[in-house]
């Protein structure tokens, strides 16, 4: 019988960071975007914090979001979902999601599941036109 292959390479991570125009934030994430490795670091609820807006009173939520997946060498389903869910949720807030860096093997999986035509990606972070 044979094994199947798991990977000890990099955990996942997710960095929130401003973006350099005030109404926009960016989430660099690294690591594998799988439901193993997203949840062996954070906590469901943690990750679905993250992703969440959260704003003082009489501030401005981000008019756009920028998914930095330069350092995601491959997603599953659950990331995937991650990200179609995240780009309900600006969507339902009136905020651009746009996701830059997306390697060759995620692009794939993009386009098997048909949502490369729904969502906006770039070539890298500095490419993201910012109104």
């Amino acid at each position: 019988m044979t094994e199947p292959q798991v990977s000890q390479g990099t955990a996942f991570n997710i960095e929130r960071k401003q973006g350099k125009a005030p109404s926009t934030v960016i989430f660099r994430l690294s690591g594998p975007f799988t439901a193993r490795s997203m949840y062996g670091s954070l906590t469901p609820l943690a990750l679905r914090d993250l992703f969440n807006f959260q704003t003082l009173p009489g501030e401005q939520p981000p008019l756009v979001n920028i998914l930095d997946l330069t350092s995601v060498p491959y997603m599953d389903s659950s990331g995937l979902g991650m990200i179609v869910t995240h780009y309900v949720h600006c969507q339902g807030k009136g905020i651009r999601l746009i996701l830059a860096g997306v390697s060759p093997r995620v692009l794939e999986l993009f386009k098997m599941t048909k949502v490369d035509t729904t969502l906006p990606t770039v070539t890298t972070v500095e490419e993201v036109d910012i109104p």
